[in-house]
């Protein structure tokens, strides 16, 4: 099912059209769970969880393509969230060709992406936990026009980032700064976005993924794709975490014919943050007494 390795719990894992890197933890007799992260995160984000999970599970935490180790999409065409949706039909494929998949948890970019899933192929998911994390971003139509314009233009620029030495800890500290995500975090995730050279480390991140996509969807196309959405859902959201995704799930629960909702105290990365609390919710709502 996958290539090991044996240092970190690392893997490879070949799809018939991109490798993807991840990391494996918890023995191979347990239920097995995919765990799916966020933009610009890799597969270690969800380290600081994981350890409060393997006691009853094996977990699998894939790199995106373009994040961690895994692949880079080819080509040099903008990037669309909806391209992960033929990753995820393939990896679940290639999974349950050899076992079956427990649930899969999805933090941010990674659980729209389960979750938008899971609606559409709901015999594929048994259950899902969704990490803030709800329905895929949608804009009004009259924003098509300026989102495509900038998007190729942005594309028409290189990208020789990828080729200067970058400085670790000026890197955390920036996405501190950017995301508030603690320097403890921040650093596990970037290290595994970066290549070491010797004493120098540099991105390997794709730099595609800091560039505008070229559409999003409208509010009725996301309608369209989740409404009657029958996979029960645990929806795990942070006190302190992403708001405007916290007030459209106002909106949008009747959506769902099976959805507990939990907040506890965290920010948009409340599962590393506040992995505790998280992992005990987690297990209480896959395995309930």
């Amino acid at each position: 099912m996958w290539q090991s390795c044996p240092a970190n719990n690392e893997v490879v894992i070949t799809l018939p059209h991109i490798e993807l890197t991840g990391r494996v933890w918890g023995a191979d007799d347990k239920p097995l769970l995919l765990a799916l992260h966020g933009w610009l995160d890799n597969a270690n984000s969800f380290e600081p969880l994981v350890e409060h999970l393997t006691g009853d599970y094996q977990v699998l935490a894939i790199d995106w393509p373009g994040h961690g180790g895994s692949q880079h999409r080819s080509g040099g065409y903008a990037l669309h969230w909806i391209d992960y949706l033929f990753d995820l039909d393939g990896l679940i494929t290639h999974i349950t060709a050899e076992r079956p998949l427990f649930a899969i948890i999805g933090h941010s970019l990674g659980g729209l992406i389960a979750s938008t899933y899971a609606a559409n192929f709901p015999d594929r998911v048994a259950k899902l936990v969704l990490i803030e994390a709800l329905v895929p971003l949608s804009e009004p139509a009259d924003k098509a026009r300026g989102r495509l314009i900038k998007s190729i233009e942005q594309h028409r620029q290189p990208t020789t980032k990828l080729a200067k030495p970058v400085c670790i800890d000026a890197a955390v500290k920036a996405r501190v700064t950017l995301t508030g995500l603690a320097a403890p975090w921040s650093q596990l995730i970037l290290s595994r976005n970066l290549r070491f050279d010797g004493e120098s480390a540099y991105w390997r991140s794709d730099p595609r993924l800091k560039l505008d996509s070229a559409t999003r969807l409208s509010s009725q196309q996301v309608e369209g794709l989740i409404n009657r959405h029958t996979c029960p859902t645990l929806l795990i959201v942070g006190d302190k975490g992403y708001r405007p995704m916290t007030r459209l799930q106002q909106d949008i629960q009747h959506w769902f014919e099976s959805l507990t909702l939990v907040e506890l105290p965290g920010d948009h990365h409340l599962h590393m943050g506040n992995a505790v609390d998280v992992a005990q919710h987690v297990l209480d709502y896959l395995m309930p007494e």
